[in-house]
């Protein structure tokens, strides 16, 4: 196996051991999901378009299971990105939003196409905090279009779905925000949660070394 695919799969294989750990009973869903209805309904996408005017998705990789893209606006023709997404999807899909996972994977905007086809979609919180990036940490460096050392908000969250009264568990996902985006105290002014069962500090530094992985090649 290249060396690249190695380091991503075992990375991923960290991922999905935490999402093994979080996961939900139909019980807690169904708690979590009233206990994130009074949260807005506000995509990222919706957010970067209505702060900098524009908005696209670029997705960076798509393997089984995990996808990164990168969530951006455009400043003199060029792409920054505002949100720099890890998705670590379920490992048993169900047949009633199969129409809109096939698309998600087609590389369209995930909030986007659930909304757009009727589904309710809701944040579980898991951490929010801040992670500190500089030119050796992978990608999202660049793609911020950063010039120095910044400390970035950072969210980790499990994405609920729910329509005609079924909820769904269908990711987790980690996403890093640019510092003129969204900040810490922002996105818990947004997503306010219970950090008494806060994610353990070995938890915290194997998503973190998701975060910053950067890609090998063979």
């Amino acid at each position: 196996m290249p060396r690249r695919h190695y380091k991503e799969a075992k990375l991923s294989d960290n991922l999905g051991r935490f999402h093994q750990i979080c996961r939900m009973t139909p019980l807690v869903l169904a708690t979590a999901l009233n206990a994130c209805a009074s949260e807005p309904i506000v995509l990222n996408s919706e957010r970067i378009q209505q702060q900098f005017g524009s908005y696209g998705v670029d997705v960076l990789t798509n393997e089984p299971g995990l996808r990164r893209s990168s969530l951006y606006s455009v400043a003199e023709d060029d792409r920054i990105c505002r949100t720099y997404a890890i998705v670590r999807f379920v490992g048993e899909m169900d047949d009633s939003y199969s129409l809109e996972h096939t698309k998600v994977l087609e590389g369209n905007s995930l909030g986007n196409v659930f909304k757009t086809n009727g589904w309710d979609i809701r944040k579980q919180t898991l951490h929010i905090g801040s992670i500190s990036i500089n030119a050796t940490d992978g990608q999202i460096f660049d793609l911020m279009r950063l010039v120095a050392e910044r400390s970035l908000a950072l969210h980790v969250y499990q994405l609920l779905l729910a329509k005609n009264k079924q909820i769904f568990e269908y990711a987790t996902i980690l996403e890093v925000h640019h510092p003129d985006y969204l900040i810490e105290s922002e996105l818990l002014d947004i997503y306010p949660y219970d950090d008494t069962n806060s994610l353990s500090r070995d938890t915290l530094a194997q998503l973190e070394a998701l975060i910053r992985a950067r890609e090998i090649r063979p």
